[in-house]
């Protein structure tokens, strides 16, 4: 269902910026994923819970290696392989944006620890930063070996700031507030999914109908290969991942399993804001992996949910 709600808001969105003059890109895209994707969430992170990352500080320590060394290395490999600055780009990206608004709902079908999985969800949203930066070192070192020229004309050390404060700040101070409120808590727990897969829809309605997007037209009219190219990257960028994480974690402890989903999910949405942001930077093909993970992701994490219950 999440799939076809995926392909359809991205259709429709895509139709709308075509026949149109398109949305002008507002970070309040941000705020509304933040309040309906991570807020959520955050209802049972509890301030006790934070003595869970001192038990268990060898295992998140592993997965900050493997999150944000390995799989960025991983993404480089293949992105260098396509010949392809604005695909490299995309596959890096989504190396350095761990979870998503996804994550949670996995944790919790597997088997997981889900009070350990918000941790590290806290977590890897605190390093966007990080992730923003890692995507500019990616620009200033590799831009040459594709003949490309970098400049940060997106600015990205004042979109993680707007970032820190939209997807994290905000939502963690509203949620406080709702806890208090339990009938709210009740309902939004209880229609969580559909809250989920609606924001999901208008998001990618949105982003595809953003006047940048339409950039990808010009993109299947003059280098339709990189569609192609894109696909088997992103393929092979995921396959990598899981069998990576298979190798790294124990999958019969709940708190590793709950640090194998932060691995083998990555954070589309948030990707597929940002690169939108950074098109006039690395290229409008920058966004074509990203939207072919969405289509691979899904089907994945659907596949490893069932394999571990089994």
């Amino acid at each position: 269902m999440q799939l076809f709600l995926v392909i359809l808001g991205a259709l429709f969105g895509f139709i709308y910026g075509y026949n149109s003059d398109g949305f002008i890109f507002s970070s309040k895209i941000c705020l509304f994923a933040g309040l309906t994707l991570i807020m959520p969430s955050l209802f049972k992170v509890k301030f006790s819970d934070i003595t869970l990352l001192w038990h268990y500080k060898l295992l998140l320590l592993k997965g900050i290696v493997l999150n944000y060394v390995f799989l960025p290395l991983l993404a480089i490999g293949i992105g260098l392989l396509t010949q392809s600055y604005a695909i490299a780009a995309g596959l890096f990206l989504l190396s350095v944006l761990s979870g998503g608004g996804m994550v949670m709902h996995w944790i919790k079908k597997s088997g997981g620890d889900t009070s350990f999985g918000f941790l590290l969800l806290f977590i890897n949203l605190m390093f966007v930063s990080l992730s923003l930066l890692m995507l500019h070192l990616f620009g200033v070192y590799f831009a040459e070996y594709f003949g490309e020229s970098y400049s940060d004309g997106t600015d990205l050390g004042s979109f993680a700031n707007g970032v820190l404060i939209l997807l994290i700040v905000v939502p963690f101070v509203v949620s406080r507030f709702i806890i208090f409120i339990k009938p709210l808590v009740k309902l939004i727990e209880t229609y969580r999914s559909y809250i989920s897969n609606i924001s999901i829809f208008i998001i990618l309605i949105y982003l595809f109908g953003l006047q940048s997007t339409q950039l990808l037209v010009d993109v299947y009219d003059f280098e339709p290969e990189l569609i192609y190219i894109s696909l088997f990257s992103v393929i092979g960028f995921y396959v990598s991942i899981v069998l990576l994480a298979h190798v790294v974690y124990n999958l019969d402890s709940p708190q590793e399993r709950a640090a194998f989903w932060h691995s083998v999910t990555r954070y589309i949405t948030l990707a597929l804001v940002i690169s939108t942001f950074s098109i006039n930077t690395f290229g409008a093909a920058m966004i074509i992996p990203i939207m072919f993970a969405y289509i691979i992701q899904i089907p994945f994490a659907i596949m490893i949910d069932k394999k571990l219950n089994k």
